[in-house]
């Protein structure tokens, strides 16, 4: 059965007078547990599709089905309350706050939630652990290598326990052996914590390493490999 179902998807934004057609009916199909890679330049509609993918937009026409919801029709607390539950992220600035240790930014995303603290507490040390950084537990981000701290966003982005985790240029700022690493990483954690991974990138290794290469400009899909 189809994971992410995504039919005759459009989304215009209006600038001034201007009509930009960010996306232009796009029609994919995503399956369950696959690492997809999206590229495509600046401008070509990657970023935006992210975003739709995870309700942050709504697309102007088209739909969005994710594991039977259709996410194009939820009202914006709903949608909220959909990402709190499906979803995880992975940012290309990272977004660690500097102020917390390594276990306190993977914890972060569940505050202010009712959960039990032992749990949620448990299953950030296997995290951290799964990420190689059990022996940084207690360090800040300053103290961290920008490999490091990509990792400590993605033990973040897997602690609510998503089925979709979106990455948006997760290897950008990274040398080209840590930016692997990374990306071998994810693929480990997509089989271990059994989650989807969409990635937009512009990272060759990426292509070379994902399940799916999905390739986008203006607004269009090109191909499905």
């Amino acid at each position: 059965m189809t994971f992410i179902e995504i039919k005759n998807l459009t989304k215009v934004y209006h600038v001034g007078k201007q009509e930009i057609k960010a996306l232009q009916n796009v029609d994919l199909s995503i399956e369950e547990r696959e690492i997809v890679a999206i590229f495509g330049p600046s401008g070509s509609g990657k970023t935006t599709l992210l975003l739709a993918l995870c309700a942050l937009i709504k697309p102007t026409q088209g739909e969005i089905i994710i594991d039977g919801t259709n996410i194009t029709k939820l009202k914006d607390n709903e949608a909220a309350l959909w990402r709190r539950r499906n979803t995880g992220f992975v940012f290309q600035k990272i977004n660690l706050l500097s102020f917390l240790n390594v276990l306190d930014n993977v914890l972060l995303p569940l505050y202010p939630a009712d959960v039990n603290k032992d749990d949620v507490t448990e299953r950030a040390l296997n995290l951290i652990k799964a990420v190689g950084l059990e022996e940084r537990i207690n360090h800040k981000p300053a103290q961290l290598s920008v490999g490091e701290q990509q990792r400590v966003a993605l033990a973040r982005a897997l602690i609510g326990n998503p089925k979709i985790v979106f990455a948006d240029e997760p290897t950008a700022h990274l040398d080209t052996e840590t930016g692997k690493s990374v990306i071998m990483l994810m693929k480990k954690l997509k089989d271990e914590y059994k989650t989807t991974f969409i990635v937009a990138t512009h990272d060759p290794e990426m292509g070379n390493l994902a399940d799916r290469i999905i390739k986008i400009r203006d607004g269009r899909i090109l191909n499905k490999e």
